[in-house]
């Protein structure tokens, strides 16, 4: 992977983005005074405020450790990536660095497992601790899923990123995604015309 090239960070939502469609991130990156805001995602704003009051009140137990120390809301970067972000919850141990994401859900997709080892990553970088595994929490069902940084995550973080820049670069649109269901209830959707 050649180095990344971008005049401004990448946010974890274009990652997330991008993993899911690419094209959310191309308008994001290259058009990016377009971006509609839907209900879903107020809601979701919404809900993050409440969860994170909630969060402190649950014990460790859920991630299999029975001490530690918690951060929320904590801001991370990566020079290395050219990626930024906000985890909603850092868990620190002697031996690692669990980040914690939690999903307004009762289901998810291979974007969000993405997007946690990228917080993952980022929190390596800053801390020196190794992060082997994140949660997500799913706040409808509240449960909380362990998710494992695998090198398998690692690469898709990287191979997006780089993807990202070589967009942002070229300015062309990506293919839409194969997936054609997620169009349905797409902010975006009334920008592709070929879905």
């Amino acid at each position: 992977m050649n180095s990344i090239d971008s005049p401004q960070p990448f946010t974890i939502t274009d990652l997330k983005q991008h993993i899911y469609c690419a094209r959310i991130s191309y308008y994001h990156l290259c058009l990016p005074d377009v971006r509609p805001v839907t209900r879903k995602m107020m809601l979701g704003i919404e809900q993050h405020s409440i969860e994170r009051e909630r969060a402190t009140r649950r014990t460790f137990s859920m991630y299999g450790i029975i001490e530690g120390e918690r951060r929320f809301d904590v801001d991370v970067f990566s020079s290395r990536l050219n990626l930024t972000g906000r985890v909603d919850e850092l868990v620190f141990t002697d031996s690692e660095i669990i980040p914690v994401d939690y999903k307004f859900a009762t289901r998810f997709g291979k974007h969000v497992e993405v997007q946690l080892a990228a917080y993952g990553m980022m929190a390596e970088e800053i801390f020196s601790l190794l992060s082997r595994r994140g949660y997500l929490y799913l706040t409808k069902a509240k449960k909380a899923i362990e998710i494992r940084i695998t090198s398998q995550l690692r690469k898709m973080v990287e191979q997006a990123v780089y993807e990202m820049a070589e967009t942002q670069k070229n300015e062309k649109m990506p293919q839409a995604t194969e997936w054609r269901q997620r169009c349905l209830d797409c902010e975006f959707r009334r920008f592709c015309n070929d879905v």
